[in-house]
């Protein structure tokens, strides 16, 4: 119990630490702060493991974000300075992680374990989710952050012709390759502290470094299907005026690809869940 109470004691201070100097540095607006407050306390009160994991998904790509901010303010037609995140955005990434990581809580409290299947089906398909969730994030941010400002010309992912930079569903070589680089990013996060905080059996411990090739996967499907519902269900279009591509139909806007169905964030949310689902399933059959 006392172990409990001083880990929440340090979740509250971490947190409270980290969304302030977040809120001064631009990387989110007062609602952003508040609500990532809320789910950096929750992970990192549950397992510093599931906090590590959202604390590389958030500072490398708030690093990126802030990289080459001249060149993706002369193309992002929604450019924010410091790509200040609001509390929409914050849970549309890390919501449904929120969810499995109180799962989580509810059924092992804030003990660590081991991925193994035969142990617990359940706790590998929640913890298989949390690994594939942020792998996504992190795999789609990295891939747009980077992607933007490759000089490879993107690519239309549902049919592979040359689109305008900022197009929903455009992807690059480098894009694509920083994708999986974040998602082993992701995978490093989770398996570096478990050397700290949990002890496996041998047979068990070099399991759990399939973690980080496994994650690496997932940050690239996250991406790619990311990618294919932007360019589908998510619409793009050149406007002559802005002479930039915009995300909503209009009469000075020339439609590229894709319908008004989702937003940024809708994709967001539909790309984590179909991704966090396909990685608890292959954490089941792996481990």
């Amino acid at each position: 119990m006392e172990n409990q109470m001083l880990q929440l004691i340090i979740a509250v201070a971490i947190s409270s630490f980290i969304s302030i100097n977040s809120y001064r540095k631009k990387s989110l607006d007062v609602s952003g702060a508040l609500a990532g407050f809320f789910v950096m306390a929750v992970h990192l009160s549950v397992n510093y493991r599931f906090g590590a994991m959202l604390l590389a998904f958030f500072f490398t790509s708030s690093k990126l974000t802030k990289m080459g901010e001249d060149r993706k303010r002369s193309i992002d037609a929604d450019f924010k300075a410091g790509g200040q995140r609001n509390w929409i955005q914050v849970f549309s990434n890390s919501g449904i992680a929120t969810v499995l990581v109180i799962a989580y809580w509810k059924l092992k409290a804030s003990q660590d374990t081991c991925l193994d299947s035969k142990e617990s089906r359940i706790i590998t398909c929640l913890v298989g989710g949390l690994i594939g969730h942020y792998s996504c994030s992190n795999g789609d941010t990295w891939s747009s952050e980077l992607g933007v400002l490759s000089d490879d010309q993107p690519r239309l992912i549902t049919n592979f012709k040359h689109v305008r930079r900022g197009t929903n569903g455009g992807v690059t070589k480098a894009g694509l390759q920083a994708a999986a680089a974040a998602g082993a990013v992701i995978g490093l996060a989770f398996v570096i502290p478990g050397l700290f905080t949990k002890s496996c059996t041998s047979d068990t411990f070099l399991k759990q470094l399939l973690v980080v090739p496994v994650s690496a996967v997932a940050g690239l499907a996250g991406s790619l299907i990311d990618s294919i519902l932007g360019a589908t269900l998510q619409f793009s279009g050149f406007c002559s005026v802005r002479n930039k591509v915009v995300s909503k139909p209009g009469p000075t806007v020339k439609k590229i690809s894709g319908l008004s169905i989702l937003d940024n964030n809708g994709v967001n949310v539909v790309s984590i869940l179909l991704t966090s689902m396909l990685t608890s399933f292959a954490c089941l059959y792996i481990f």
